[in-house]
């Protein structure tokens, strides 16, 4: 595996940051992940837009414009002979002193790692996740925009904790007031009825790629879908329940804190849908420019 650090690229046992750096020490940095399939990077501009948005809502300068990110995610991906797989990339506020200013700071790191990635075993993707309702709440947006996706996953790292504990693939994450914002890495989508709702922003949750990606796709098939605040009650009287993100891609949810969510499978909206996006990502995106 090659790794991309500051423009240089390394293996494996030699990709190394400091331990100066600020990513490391407090978290103060901001990431995508990207997927790849069938040779090309999907909606790779609309992830590197959104990694300058959340370097910017932090005051994080980007060493590199827009375009240099994108051919060297471009590049990484084909150093590494990749034709499906997925890439982590991930800014730093770059090595500086053992106190909390970013100023002392000189540059920004960056890193681009392109390989594989399996978040669910595949029989869930057939026979749908198991979910729990997460004590551990989001953070406000007062505290921090859920559309910063900065390196401190913590909270959510403590989410997927309790539903690992709880023998369980995801949990869901509910706001301060107690509706659903997310899931600890997807967006959720509820189906009742024939009509399809998710969260809204406001929420809590993030404005994923995949979430957008899923709702263009509904309407191509004819089927709208509104976002309107959620309860773990709408979910527990759900018709279908599915989750997407750029990991996890779409996959169904087929109980909530051991309700049975339906029949107790995956519903013929999520595996309509299921079977549309695969198709769909097979052939868009930005080629990747592999050695002949």
């Amino acid at each position: 595996m090659k790794i991309y650090i500051d423009g240089q690229f390394y293996s494996e046992q030699d990709a190394k940051i400091s331990v100066f750096d600020h990513g490391l020490l407090y978290g103060d940095g901001v990431f995508e992940g990207i997927r790849i399939y069938n040779g090309r990077i999907f909606k790779l501009e609309e992830h590197i837009v959104r990694l300058y948005e959340s370097a910017r809502s932090i005051c994080l300068t980007i060493p590199m414009s827009r375009e240099e990110l994108e051919q060297a995610t471009l590049q990484t991906v084909a150093e590494n002979e990749l034709r499906d797989g997925y890439i982590r990339l991930v800014i730093t506020r770059g090595a500086g002193s053992l106190g909390l200013n970013p100023y002392q700071c000189p540059k920004a790191g960056v890193i681009i790692i392109a390989s594989t990635i399996t978040l669910y075993p595949k029989d869930r993707y057939e026979k749908g996740l198991n979910l729990i309702t997460c004590a551990t709440r989001r953070p406000t947006p007062a505290a921090l925009s859920p559309q910063v996706k900065s390196l401190n996953y913590l909270n959510n790292v403590m989410a997927k904790i309790e539903a690992i504990q709880a023998g369980c693939e995801e949990g869901i994450m509910l706001n301060e007031q107690g509706y659903v914002a997310e899931c600890t890495g997807d967006n959720i989508f509820l189906v009742k009825g024939g009509k399809v709702v998710t969260p809204p922003i406001s929420a809590g949750g993030l404005d994923g790629i995949t979430r957008q990606t899923a709702i263009e796709l509904l309407a191509e098939m004819g089927i709208s879908c509104q976002e309107v605040m959620l309860t773990r009650h709408d979910v527990f009287t759900a018709d279908e329940c599915f989750l997407t993100g750029t990991a996890a891609e779409v996959i169904p949810a087929v109980q909530l804190d051991r309700r049975i969510i339906g029949d107790g499978a995956p519903g013929p909206i999520t595996k309509a849908l299921v079977e549309r996006f695969h198709e769909y990502v097979k052939n868009v995106g930005a080629p990747v420019p592999y050695q002949s």
